[in-house]
């Protein structure tokens, strides 16, 4: 494993050869690309559909007001706007959101003057998103001048070819391939004028009369084509909002600085528009100091009183951003959304951020049977399959994260409470589940309330539980299921797990066809003890309510490798691509088939498209059997599709004699179109070469031929006519010879 951890470590996600990118362009780059062309275009789709979600009655706090504001959350997902890999990679570390209860729209943020303008949101991002109920957009953005913006780029998206807008044709067709729902548009490059004003209202009136996505409009431009920001909804800014009987944007995102009285006009003017006031989201910029940021909350949410309007954080991502780990990431997520004693329905605090929790009641898109949970997070340490880790590399792919417990968390109990938190050391299915400790007393039990639904019961469903209790073999779990119904509000039925029957994880299944015709309301789990357990700990890996047993897929068909490319004799990457099984799947699990007939886990994807990124070769093997499995949405799994790559072995990475003879890696590496340098030593003058070969062993150039002195040399290699892939410097000189692996990235 050592040597798959140093090739991870050296060849980043975006520098693996056939790493499928998120996509981005500047307006008249956007002209020229179709997803026939573009061959990322498949792994940058979208694959889970837009859930419906609802609030219900149960509400836990009772600060928070159904049916009044949502919250706009701008979110940079990656670190810059190029280079973001479009279904995760073999690293833990990644922007993970999770709280999607309390927000109404995700915007995927990014843009820049210097690499693209206009970014769609990456795969996994549309897939955690819409597995929630919320739906994503994609960025325009166009930056001040002071930032590199050109107002001829604005020029260039409201280009009008008699009644049509071809830029804003080209929008609706990337956002309805890649399955994402709308765009925030932020114009805040100085320079234009009313002409050009009216030419981006009616561009975005186009786009409304043109297909079904969305709009959100940033308070920035106004109708004299000048940047003057308003912070409010008024007669400068409103056309790009509502024009008569036209719809422009859904929403407008008023600047940050916005009083208390210039909402209750903004609210004021959306109603007299005949639009609601919390189509407004009154911005707030957490980028820097997160729940620390000084905001006026009465201004939006006046306590006991109707909301106001909508609130907009830009830059939520903080909590990750300022993290100084992991854990560190996800106390600062539950601080900001949930607030300071981590319990929705207790948010009470001297200080002034309560969480969103405590104005915004949680929705939940758990309304629809089969039910089931992993509590998988969409990253981890290990990947585990039925409570088997078959993987224990880092990885993350929001994608495959499932819907995370809606209150994190509510655990009551008449004694000290049992300590809830998603737990990364294992898991069931995926790379995390949930971990319950503390100390469980005697008579005091613990009831921890997880996810609000909405299923209504049919017959014939069963109760599902994957557990681990080690501690307890032989004894009684302390766990039950704990069900609360519409007819029998706050009272839970509970549903034992029994005796312990060995170490690692339990099972647990009931039948519920005594309580068909009944709508299941919560889901949580009481824990319970007659005598007193210190340090009880137990690891939740899965809960759900299926149909009778778990429904086998169909295989998926047509599975093909689009692309294997080899960054040296025992180590690649692959594209793959396959058709749908005919059945409901909640995801492809990848593996390749070992000499011994078991199966490594290679990744997982919703879609129909997947990048591998690193497949290994075992030795004496030259052809290696790559394996497909389709997994319902109740964890059945169906048989595997297969298709195979073929290895070139070359020998050359073992091509090293003399022990004098020094070649250093070039100077940068990854190879870009500006060239490197590459360094060298040999022990004495005397002839040398030094060629450069492909992955399957051919010479492609030669950069030094002929007599050669002693010492270090250096030279400048300018990789012309080669494509971006893997390749070996080979230097032969006096002493031996020395070959170094470079990446070769245009």
């Amino acid at each position: 494993m050592a040597a798959v951890i140093l090739l991870v470590a050296a060849l980043v996600p975006g520098q693996l050869p056939g790493q499928p990118y998120s996509s981005y362009w500047f307006p008249t780059e956007l002209l020229s690309w179709s997803p026939e062309t573009d061959p990322d275009a498949p792994y940058n789709r979208g694959s889970v559909p837009l859930a419906d979600r609802f609030v219900g009655d149960i509400l836990v706090n009772p600060h928070a007001r159904p049916g009044e504001a949502g919250v706009s959350a701008i979110s940079i997902m990656y670190p810059s706007t190029s280079g973001n890999p479009s279904q995760g990679a073999n690293v833990m570390d990644v922007y993970a959101f999770n709280y999607w209860q309390y927000v109404e729209v995700l915007t995927m943020w990014g843009g820049s003057a210097g690499e693209g303008l206009i970014v769609s949101p990456s795969a996994d991002v549309i897939d955690a998103a819409h597995r929630n109920g919320v739906p994503v957009y994609g960025t325009i953005f166009f930056p001040p001048t002071q930032y590199g913006g050109q107002i001829q780029w604005v020029w260039d998206l409201v280009q009008r070819e008699g009644p049509v807008f071809p830029v804003a044709d080209k929008l609706i067709e990337v956002a309805e391939y890649y399955g994402f729902d709308g765009w925030f548009i932020n114009q805040e490059t100085a320079g234009g004028d009313s002409t050009l004003a009216v030419l981006v209202r009616e561009f975005m009136i186009y786009i409304q009369e043109s297909s079904d996505l969305e709009i959100q409009w940033y308070d920035a431009m106004i109708e004299t084509g000048g940047i003057a920001w308003q912070n409010a909804l008024n007669s400068l800014n409103d056309m790009f909002f509502q024009y008569g009987d036209d719809l422009v944007s859904e929403g407008m995102f008023l600047n940050f600085w916005w009083t208390t009285n210039g909402l209750l006009v903004s609210r004021s003017n959306a109603i007299a528009l005949g639009r609601s006031p919390y189509d407004l989201f009154a911005g707030v910029d957490v980028q820097a100091s997160g729940y620390n940021t000084s905001v006026n909350w009465d201004g939006v949410f006046p306590e006991a009183e109707e909301h106001v309007v909508s609130l907009g954080f830009y830059c939520p991502d903080w909590c990750y951003s300022s993290s100084s780990s992991h854990s560190d990431f996800y106390e600062k997520a539950n601080r900001f959304w949930v607030g300071a004693n981590r319990d929705p329905g207790n948010t009470w605090t001297t200080h002034p951020w309560k969480g969103l929790a405590h104005y915004i009641p949680a929705t939940s898109p758990v309304n629809d049977l089969p039910f089931v949970t992993s509590f998988n997070t969409g990253q981890g340490r290990l990947y585990a399959i039925e409570g088997e880790i078959r993987a224990t590399h880092e990885w993350n792919n929001r994608s495959l994260q499932d819907v995370l417990p809606t209150w994190r968390w509510i655990c009551e109990s008449a004694g000290t409470p049992l300590y809830p938190e998603l737990w990364w050391d294992d898991a069931w299915y995926g790379g995390s589940c949930l971990r319950v400790s503390g100390d469980l007393q005697a008579g005091a039990a613990s009831l921890l309330r997880l996810y609000k639904t909405d299923l209504h019961l049919e017959g014939g469903e069963t109760l599902v539980l994957r557990y681990d209790s080690s501690q307890l073999p032989g004894q009684e779990s302390c766990i039950a299921v704990a069900l609360c119904f519409e007819d029998a509000p706050g009272v839970f039925e509970l549903f034992d797990a029994g005796t312990v029957t060995g170490e690692g994880w339990n099972g647990f299944e009931q039948s519920l066809s005594s309580f068909a015709g009944r709508t299941v309301v919560q889901i949580g789990l009481r824990f319970a003890s007659a005598s007193t357990h210190s340090d009880y700990e137990a690891l939740v890996g899965m809960i759900g309510i299926i149909a009778g047993s778990p429904d086998i897929p169909s295989a998926p068909t047509g599975l093909y490798v689009e692309s294997f490319q080899q960054m040296d004799d025992n180590n690649g990457t692959i594209r793959l691509r396959w058709t749908h099984s005919p059945d409901a799947v909640r995801a492809y699990d990848v593996y390749r088939l070992d000499p011994d007939s078991s199966w490594s886990f290679l990744g997982s994807s919703p879609g129909e498209a997947y990048f591998v990124p690193l497949v290994q070769r075992a030795e004496p093997e030259t052809e290696t059997t790559i394996l497909v499995q389709a997994v319902s949405p109740e964890l059945g799994f169906s048989e595997p599709a297969a298709a195979t790559i073929t290895w070139t072995i070359t020998g050359m990475e073992g091509d090293e004699t003399g022990p004098a003879l020094i070649l250093s890696s070039p100077v940068p590496n990854p190879v870009g179109p500006t060239g490197a340098s590459v360094r060298y030593s040999l022990p004495a003058a005397g002839p040398s070469r030094l060629d450069v070969y492909s992955i399957d062993g051919r010479l492609v150039d030669t950069l030094l031929s002929g007599q050669t002195g002693q010492g270090w040399h250096d030279l400048e290699w300018y990789p012309e006519g080669l494509c971006s892939g893997v390749y070996f410097l080979r230097l032969e000189g006096p002493g031996g010879s020395r070959v170094r692996k470079c990446l070769i990235a245009r």
